[in-house]
């Protein structure tokens, strides 16, 4: 069963393969217009570049995609990202091969693995070395004082403040870089979306009295590596009194008949874009009962409504004064944020309840090119069993929205 968008006025998702696949031709376009972005909003902060070790950073500026997980923890690959000027992928030893073809890379160079893992006692000569090529790299950049890092050691930092630069956060340009779409994004998006939908299908299927949580939840691993995602970049499913309080991690406990099976899909999937929905599915063959109905219909609600309220032009605090009404005695346990942008990754901007404001929430304004999740999860506070529901939407340049996750209720449960 799937939500009346009408009377929401936001417009379903597309199944059109021409609009959830870029071409051959709109790639390269696509890989350039990211870089842009970067390059635009390190111009307007005076950063003469950013030195970026996040792969997720690392892709979206420059396509590149080498062992995404590993980079996360180890500094053994990063881009030279300048304001002005060719930009330098400095690859893991060996990999240079990988992004010969992209047309975002202007040179390859091997990586200077920044680490104690790699260098015990020679650590700090090999960092030094590093800050001495960065440097040299910036001073053909147009020189300036201002390098953002990112992803590193705090020795770099201090290597590179030697040398008389003002090392700052290279997260806040980047985030901000994410934020906005650029043309033809939204099909890479779109494209990971409808390979994960149907990695749910299987683990939807796969859901049965006496399965184990993990091995319905691998399932869907199985299936995204097969259409060329990257990983699952959590374990959120859960079933019966595990669903409540949420962030519970899937287990070996086997699902029980009648139980509510919860998941968050958190993938990083095709083109390295994040496909991040949630569902929440009855376990058997059997009816709902009025308490699971009654759980779902609320976590229905907060969703519905606060769709509707996303709209381009709203201020995040206005948008959570706006939000759903949740009932005391589930507020407790209400999920962390309303609603959080979501690219490559969740990202900027992250909206928090109308609670939350003063202490953990900032302002903006939603516009159109982001892409955002909205999140509910209803459970009470004295436990038994909870509903996690998510639905991933674009605010397109048209001001419309766009719901881009395509995926079914449990028609049992929504009654």
């Amino acid at each position: 069963m799937k939500m009346d968008l009408a009377s929401l006025g936001i417009l379903p998702p597309t199944q059109d393969p021409a609009d959830c696949e870029p071409t051959a031709d709109e790639i390269p376009r696509i890989l350039l217009d990211r870089l842009g972005r970067v390059r635009a909003e390190l111009a307007r902060r005076d950063i003469t570049a950013a030195v970026l070790f996040d792969p997720a950073h690392v892709r979206y500026a420059t396509g590149s995609r080498n062992m995404q997980v590993y980079s996360s923890r180890n500094p053994a690959r990063y881009a030279f990202v300048p304001a002005e000027g060719p930009v330098v992928l400095f690859e893991f030893s060996g990999c240079e091969h990988l992004a010969s073809h992209l047309p975002t890379v202007d040179e390859i160079r091997p990586a200077k693995a920044i680490s104690y893992y790699f260098n015990e006692k020679n650590t700090e000569a090999v960092t030094r070395a590093w800050a001495d090529e960065i440097s040299e790299l910036a001073r053909h950049c147009g020189g300036g004082e201002r390098i953002a890092l990112e992803s590193a050691t705090p020795q770099a930092a201090f290597e590179l403040q030697r040398r008389g630069y003002q090392v700052l956060d290279a997260q806040e340009p980047l985030e901000q870089a994410r934020a906005y779409k650029v043309p033809n994004e939204i099909k890479m998006v779109r494209s990971s979306l409808r390979a994960v939908e149907d990695g749910v299908r299987k683990l939807e299927n796969a859901i049965a009295p006496g399965v184990s949580e993990n091995a319905a939840w691998a399932k869907l691993h199985e299936h995204i590596i097969a259409t060329d995602a990257d990983f699952v970049e959590t374990r959120l499913m859960n079933a019966g009194p595990r669903t409540n309080p949420w962030f519970q991690e899937s287990s070996e406990r086997p699902m029980g008949d009648g139980e509510l099976v919860a998941l968050d899909t958190d993938v990083v999937g095709r083109y390295g874009y994040y496909a991040d929905f949630s569902r929440t599915f009855l376990c058997g063959d059997g009816e709902a009962s009025p308490a699971q109905r009654d759980l779902y219909k609320l976590a229905h609600e907060q969703i519905r409504t606060n769709m509707e309220n996303l709209k381009p032009g709203v201020s995040f605090k206005e948008y959570a004064e706006r939000a759903w009404q949740i009932p005391p005695a589930y507020r407790a346990r209400r999920y962390f944020a309303l609603a959080h942008g979501v690219g490559m990754n969740g990202e900027y901007p992250y909206i928090v309840h109308r609670e939350d404001i003063d202490d953990k929430g900032y302002d903006g304004i939603i516009a159109p090119g982001m892409t955002l999740c909205v999140e509910s999860f209803i459970g009470h506070e004295d436990g038994g069993e909870g509903v996690k529901l998510e639905e991933q939407l674009y605010v397109r340049d048209d001001g419309r929205v766009e719901l881009l996750s395509d995926y079914p209720f449990d028609p049992r449960l929504i009654g």
